[in-house]
């Protein structure tokens, strides 16, 4: 169980003191959002929950996060908004942490998503980029193209360790992204969506969650980072044309993608799987063998980086 600091009894209760959410009934830790210690919580009023910022987010981005957040929950997003106290105070402190109470929203994660499931979550990527453009607080994107050669610097030599083909795929996804595009539109972006911050009812969107890598940056990247995270198999072997295609519809009946935004989808999508890859590979290499935390795959991303290489705009809009 991903809990990190713990959190007693009598300390929730201290908490819930400065809010009119009721007492406490009962309170769990969950193993969901490996970044921070989650705990579910079930009040005399309702049930949310409660997340204890652990060292791995920058406490100084938290208003931001819990800013936007609000905005969005605010548009009428399926945005979990952050609960204020008494004193209208979100961003707290237990038990040395920063703190903050959060909406509870009901769903699931899919782990196999099927095109009505893909075009759900298009449309609702669309409407969290129109929402955004009336978010005027800006974040640079801290994993954006300036941070990707010094990445794979930092794993030079050991990327054979992971994958003997990865430092070839690596050098040849840095390549391809020397030339980023410049002049595409702009915006607030979650930058993070994959399937496990997306909660599901009925094949439609009930929650987007974790927005702790959420930025202002080039909001076609958004989608590709989307597509990334969607359009395979979880293994990267193979990219599912239906949903790529179910992906797009939905994005597009929300908001759509410019010409040069479409145009340049190959070399976005080859960004954002291998800014998946580099930091993928970093914890491979560099996260001890008792961590708390699971190492993801860094080849599952790399496979969808190769595939970027080799795609058309229109392959990546399933046509």
């Amino acid at each position: 169980m991903a809990v990190y600091t713990p959190v007693s009894a009598a300390d929730l209760a201290a908490f819930l003191s400065a809010y009119d959410v009721g007492t406490a009934i009962s309170f769990k830790g969950i193993a969901e959002g490996v970044e921070n210690s989650n705990f579910l919580v079930d009040t005399t009023a309702g049930r949310y929950f409660l997340t204890l910022y652990e060292k791995r987010v920058d406490a100084a981005d938290l208003p931001w996060f819990l800013a936007l957040t609000a905005h969005l929950a605010g548009c009428g997003l399926p945005v979990p908004r952050p609960i204020t106290d008494r004193d209208g105070v979100a961003l707290k402190s237990l038990n040395g942490r920063p703190a903050c109470l959060i909406e509870y929203l009901s769903g699931v994660s899919v782990t196999d998503p099927t095109p009505v499931e893909c075009r759900a979550v298009g449309e609702a990527l669309g409407k969290l980029h129109l929402a955004g453009a009336h978010f005027t607080a800006v974040r640079e994107n801290a994993l954006g193209p300036a941070a990707w050669s010094p990445l794979a610097a930092r794993c030079a030599g050991r990327m054979g360790e992971i994958d003997p083909a990865l430092p070839a795929l690596v050098d040849a996804g840095l390549a391809a992204t020397a030339n980023w595009p410049a002049g595409l539109p702009r915006g607030t972006i979650h930058a993070d969506l994959f399937c496990d911050n997306v909660l599901m009812l009925d094949s439609k969107v009930s929650g987007l969650i974790d927005f702790y890598f959420a930025c202002t940056d080039l909001i076609a990247y958004d989608y590709a980072v989307t597509h990334a995270a969607w359009c395979f198999c979880v293994d990267g072997t193979t990219h599912v044309p239906a949903r790529a295609a179910a992906l797009w519809a939905g994005y597009a009946e929300a908001r759509g993608l410019n010409a040069a935004e479409t145009a340049a989808l190959p070399q976005l999508g080859a960004g954002a799987a291998l800014r998946f890859t580099l930091t993928r590979a970093f914890d491979w290499l560099n996260t001890p063998a008792d961590a708390l935390v699971t190492r993801k795959d860094p080849m599952a991303f790399a496979r969808r980086l190769a595939w970027y290489l080799a795609a058309t705009p229109e392959m990546m809009l399933g046509q």
